[in-house]
């Protein structure tokens, strides 16, 4: 059985792969069908434009479509960026832009008031219209200024609980451990045997 990954990023595809083997699915990438071109995240929610992602790339590929949506909320700010995390600066900022936005826009939050979470929603969706989510946070908190060269996004400032090290100061394997996809994962390959025909 093939499953679409509804991303065209060729980490998150080796990642998904990598934690979908044991399902004995086809995992390929959007890349292999231009026509479906680019899918606007329109939604307020992350799980909305998950879905519609999932939703989408199923129909137009007659394929199980595995899609996910995640950003970072921060507490101090009210659960900004949220699902506009990845334009926070404006359309087309570099990862660096955005963090730097946030790192401004905190400078005078004292470090005990720094709380944040990285949040991932996943669907599994089919072409017939079964499909289930799932859910994965990581919390951490808000460095003063950026550390590290891993990973990418806010990862250069965000410590994830019970280390002092930046999420783009892991190793990918160390990440892949705690994260927000990690753990989204985790629970979607104990719902994804509910739609996977046997």
């Amino acid at each position: 059985m093939k499953a679409v990954i509804a991303t065209k990023n060729k980490g998150k595809l080796k990642e998904l792969q990598r934690l979908l083997a044991d399902f004995g699915l086809e995992i390929i990438s959007l890349d292999e069908f231009d026509e479906i071109g680019e899918i606007v995240e329109d939604g307020v929610t992350f799980y909305e434009n998950a879905m519609k992602k999932a939703k989408t790339v199923a129909e137009k590929t007659g394929l199980l479509a595995i899609a996910d949506d995640s950003g970072l909320e921060v507490d101090a700010l009210g659960g900004r960026p949220g699902v506009y995390s990845a334009r926070y600066a404006g359309e087309g900022a570099s990862d660096e832009e955005n963090y730097q936005k946030l790192l401004q826009e905190m400078k005078d939050v004292p470090k005990d008031k720094r709380g944040a979470q990285f949040r991932c929603v996943m669907v599994a969706y089919r072409p017939d219209g079964k499909w289930v989510t799932s859910e994965g946070i990581c919390r951490g908190r808000i460095t003063q200024s950026p550390r590290g060269d891993q990973g990418f996004g806010y990862d250069p400032v965000f410590v994830p609980e019970g280390d002092t090290r930046t999420m783009a100061q892991l190793s990918r394997d160390e990440k892949n451990k705690i994260s927000h996809r990690g753990h989204a994962l985790s629970k979607l390959k104990e719902e994804i045997w509910k739609i996977i025909d046997k």
